[in-house]
This record gives C-alpha cells, sequence and structure tokens, in this order.
C-alpha cells in the first residue's frame, strides 16, 4: 500500500475529519458522552445510515470511542478519545466562528 501524500497540514485535518458530518458529531461528542439516539435526535437531518458510517470512520481513525453495554435492548455510548479532546480548539474555533456568520448574515440556527 503506498502511504498518502500530503502538501499541506490542512489536507491532513481535511482528510480526516471533512464532509459534513463528522464535524458535527465531534462538536456534539465534546460536550460528553451520548448514546446513539441522543446523537439521532441532534442530528435530524443525516440519515441513519450516514451517521452509523461516520461513528465508524471516526472510530477507525481513533477519534471516537464506541462501548456496547450488555443490556436488553443493547446501549451504546459514544465519547471521544484523547485524540478526538485533543480536537477541541479546532471544533470550538468552527463553532463559535458558525454562531458570528450565522448573526452576521441572518442565518437562523434550530436547537434539536
Amino acid at each position: 500500500m503506498v502511504a498518502k501524500r500530503y502538501y499541506c497540514p490542512v489536507e491532513v485535518t481535511v482528510d480526516l475529519i471533512g464532509g459534513k458530518w463528522k464535524p458535527v458529531i465531534l462538536a456534539h461528542l465534546k460536550e460528553g458522552v451520548h448514546r446513539y439516539g441522543e446523537l439521532r435526535r441532534r442530528m435530524p437531518a443525516t440519515s441513519e445510515k450516514m451517521l452509523i458510517q461516520q461513528l465508524r470512520e471516526l472510530e477507525s481513525d481513533g477519534f471516537v470511542r464506541r462501548t456496547v453495554y450488555e443490556t436488553v435492548p443493547p446501549q451504546v455510548e459514544y465519547e471521544l478519545t484523547e485524540e478526538g479532546w485533543s480536537l477541541v480548539p479546532v471544533l470550538t474555533a468552527l463553532y463559535e466562528w458558525g454562531e458570528k456568520r450565522g448573526a452576521r448574515s441572518g442565518i437562523t440556527i434550530e436547537a434539536p
């Protein structure tokens, strides 16, 4: 397997957490541990398939830890790993910029 080549550090970041949903998932998890259903309610515009796929990729890349509890029905929780927590300053900057841009542009940001 040939190692992927990057020409700018931003490429690495975007490659790992780019797209529409990964940063949103990480932003919710920086608030604390969430069960799958909680994440689903906080992200009503994403499909179940997409959410599961994105969570699996974040877990595979070492940003998210998935814990399954042997209950009926099974309880699954997601939380940031140490590597995931290292993204908090980036996520906070994106959040704050989005808030300010929304206010400047009259964009309504609805709570789920």
